[in-house]
């Protein structure tokens, strides 16, 4: 049964949400009808799901709750191309052996959001319709587009002014994601505020091939007070696999001037609640407890927050830190860091260790180029929560 609950579209149309198009009125009339709409959140497995998923997830599970038909779409196809957005420079292309790595994990994690057991939830994968298109097909799709529409596209007009190089397959990566939304007969797609272009690009193609209107939702970004983006690129996104205390002490790191944001997007606690909370620390604390609390449990939520403050407060090392054997016995400092899960990328380890925030066997190490002999019971540090323990 779809609801029609006024509270719950309200709710669903404004937490969070940066734009909808053609118009919030339109699309609250189609949910107010109780007319089931089919609803997609496409995902490029280009690495692991990080908390800017989370923030799309948990507006599709508002959806969901509603009774509406949700697909999570795993771009296997266009993942191998490399979506361009937001990027000063082309991406690399990922094979489809990296492809198959970087999503095997995504349902599992997803289902920490989602409620897999309900029916109306379904995954796909957009190299079964994609890779069936011939020659003469993926014309007849690019004629739907111009190029003075596709290089409206701000990173574009930026490479332009640097002369720097625009590929042809980036012009046709929002072209093949636009044929997803034709392909799956959708009613409303979902994606963060920079996947705007993408996602109209869709809306269109909707418009020219089956006559019928596609709604855009578009959530709010997790930005830091400078305007850039939480994420991979950045160094500075959890993953939703991360353990729980890793969580915990990375949101406690996070500016003050993000945390509103954060809690309006990621977390279940009333406003009205959040308003009597002037203290950053304890608003982290709250944001920290509850993304925990929903990728794992409130007891390992709280587990977490003790632990915190038991280690800053007493200056002490956790009861548990993370062990990792190792066969090899001599690392680049850099290649250590990332196998210790201490460092997303060997460009963040290098950021890291120029910031003097890596310490091993207590004793801070500044050279990003130095190689390390690895023994048994080295205790390596990242910032003051993060800990691995050599076995």
């Amino acid at each position: 049964m779809v609801s029609t609950n006024p509270q719950k579209i309200e709710e669903a149309l404004t937490k969070g949400v940066k734009r909808i198009y053609p118009s919030r009125g339109d699309l609250e009339k189609v949910l107010k009808s109780g007319r089931r709409i089919r609803i997609y959140n496409g995902i490029d497995p280009t690495g692991k799901l990080h908390i800017g998923h989370l923030v799309v997830l948990k507006k599709m599970k508002q959806f969901q709750d509603l009774g509406h038909e949700i697909i999570i779409l795993i771009g296997d196809f266009t993942a191998t191309i490399g979506d361009p957005t937001g990027k000063d420079a082309t991406r690399k292309p990922l094979t489809r052996k990296e492809v198959l790595q970087n999503s095997k994990d995504y349902k599992k994690q997803i289902g920490k959001i989602l409620d897999l057991k309900k029916a109306n939830v379904r995954f796909l994968h957009n190299q079964e319709w994609t890779n069936k298109l011939k020659p003469k097909d993926m014309l007849e799709l690019a004629s739907r587009f111009t190029v003075a529409r596709l290089l409206e596209r701000d990173m574009f007009q930026k490479r332009i002014e640097e002369g720097r190089d625009i590929h042809v397959h980036e012009f046709l990566y929002p072209i093949f994601q636009a044929y997803d939304s034709v392909s799956m007969d959708v009613d409303l797609e979902i994606g963060g505020n920079d996947q705007i272009f993408n996602m109209l690009a869709g809306r269109t193609l909707v418009k020219k091939i089956k006559d019928k209107e596609k709604f855009v939702l578009a959530t709010k970004l997790l930005v830091d007070p400078k305007g850039k983006k939480i994420g991979k690129t950045e160094g500075n996104t959890i993953n939703l696999n991360e353990k729980p205390n890793e969580i915990y002490g990375r949101i406690m790191n996070w500016p003050d001037g993000l945390i509103d944001t954060a809690l309006e997007l990621c977390a279940d606690v009333p406003l009205s609640k959040i308003k009597k909370v002037t203290n950053p620390k304890n608003k982290k604390s709250i944001l920290a407890k509850e993304v925990i609390s929903l990728l794992y449990s409130k007891e390992l939520a709280e587990k977490a927050a003790k632990e915190f403050d038991r280690v800053f407060k007493e200056k002490e090392l956790p009861f548990e830190i993370s062990e990792i054997r190792l066969v090899k016995r001599e690392w680049d400092i850099l290649d250590l860091l990332v196998k210790a899960g201490l460092a997303s990328s060997k460009s963040q380890a290098k950021r890291l260790i120029i910031q003097k925030g890596v310490k091993i066997n207590n004793k801070v190490e500044d050279d990003w180029q130095k190689k390390i002999k690895t023994e048994k019971n080295m205790f390596i540090q990242v910032g003051k929560r993060n800990f691995r323990k050599i076995i």
